[in-house]
């Protein structure tokens, strides 16, 4: 069986510089705005006939925002950040350097207590391999931005260090296409 799967990445819940770890904020007013003017091109995304979504604040109102009234997957959580949940990047590079350069040299490294890179990215892809669907089903799932960014390295069998070089961009889709174990990355044009 294949089915078709669209990720639709959060709107913004904050500016680059206001984000930390595990930060559960529900969109900002630039974001709802930017959901809202997404919405008419992302309306047809609805007629999936599985409709999920991250269970972060802002993921579950974006799906919102688009009409998708999606289903919340715990599984499709952010990665945990353990003692680190909370903070910046910026605060915890200044307090802890040596842990924060072996979480990002090292996708097995978890200082920061809560879960590794490479488990995060197993967990999603976990997620992706036991999808119930009929063949050539259509989903969508709005998730936070690194949900999205380890779905894609699991999809395409990316060694974990890649995860760092992937920018997504709130409110943008990747559309992944399969079966469990074996996905393919599909990029539509206009």
């Amino acid at each position: 069986m294949t089915f078709r799967l669209t990720l639709v990445a959060a709107g913004r819940s904050s500016s680059r510089l206001g984000e930390r770890f595990g930060d559960d904020r529900p969109l900002d007013s630039e974001g709802r705005l930017a959901a809202e003017r997404a919405a008419p091109g992302l309306l047809p995304l609805a007629a999936a006939e599985l409709r999920y979504c991250s269970p972060s604040t802002r993921s579950r109102e974006t799906g919102d925002a688009l009409g998708f009234t999606p289903l919340v997957q715990l599984a499709l959580r952010d990665c945990d950040m353990g003692r680190w949940a909370g903070r910046s990047l910026a605060d915890v590079m200044a307090r802890e350097p040596a842990e924060v350069d072996a979480w990002l040299g090292d996708p097995r490294s978890s200082p920061h207590g809560g879960e590794s890179l490479h488990a995060f990215i197993m967990r999603i892809g976990g997620w992706l391999d036991t999808r119930p669907a009929e063949d050539h089903a259509k989903m969508v799932a709005v998730a936070d931005p690194g949900v999205v960014r380890a779905a894609l390295m699991y999809a395409i069998k990316a060694p974990p260090h890649c995860y760092w070089n992937v920018d997504i961009r709130p409110l943008s889709t990747v559309t992944l296409t399969g079966r469990a174990g074996e996905w393919r990355l599909r990029v539509d044009g206009t």
